[in-house]
């Protein structure tokens, strides 16, 4: 049996140390590879419009010139399976906002540990979507701001494990943190999680998140 092809990484990161220690630490992994590491947004782009492609994009938003916010964009329409995994310094609420509507799938602060980084990654890749919890916490708190209280009801058919899952999805937990909650493996919780995006018609978990508050399903 041929073993899985290495999930294909791509890093953007202005800072050249961080850039090349991320590289280097992809490399190392059986499971991925970095095919690109590049200090700016204009590099980056100039390797989409030459038809290159990434399985995952991680994404430093303060760029010297382009900045990550329109990196993200142009990624989502250039290449529209990537996905967008921002590690930045930058928390401030604005940016953040900006950045999910704008298609990341992810929302990390530096300094974070490098596992971390390696675990958040692969968590992209099966449809999750890591997030900072102090910055998920204040997503939360704008989203109970802008949704008004309404009975839950479920107009997609979740299953009581499904449901369960979206739940500590909204309290913030990550994958590997639900699993143990649930004493479930974290296979198991990846395919419920890509059962839950298909039922909700989302990609990421910010947005299956916005989508059970707005439409009260829990």
């Amino acid at each position: 049996m041929n073993a899985p092809e290495a999930v294909d990484v791509w890093v953007v990161e202005d800072n050249r140390a961080l850039r090349q220690t991320l590289a280097e630490l992809i490399d190392a992994e059986a499971d991925l590879r970095c095919s690109l590491a590049v200090p700016d947004c204009e590099r980056f782009i100039d390797a989409l419009e030459a038809g290159l492609t990434a399985d995952v994009v991680l994404m430093d938003l303060g760029l010297p010139g382009l900045s990550g916010l329109e990196g993200i964009r142009r990624v989502h329409g250039m290449s529209p399976t990537s996905r967008v995994l921002v590690l930045t310094i930058h928390e401030d609420d604005e940016r953040v906002f900006e950045a999910i509507r704008a298609g990341a799938s992810g929302y990390l602060l530096k300094p974070l540990p490098l596992d971390q980084v390696l675990d958040a990654i692969r968590q992209v890749v099966v449809g999750a979507a890591p997030i900072n919890p102090f910055i998920a916490q204040r997503l939360l708190s704008e989203f109970a701001h802008q949704v008004p209280a309404r009975s839950a009801h479920d107009p997609v058919g979740l299953s009581s494990r499904e449901r369960e899952i979206l739940q500590l999805l909204v309290d913030g937990l990550p994958l590997r943190g639900i699993g143990e909650r649930l004493g479930l493996s974290y296979h198991t919780i990846s395919n419920h999680l890509r059962n839950v995006y298909a039922k909700l018609h989302v990609r990421s978990r910010s947005a299956a998140v916005a989508r059970a508050l707005r439409e009260g399903m829990l």
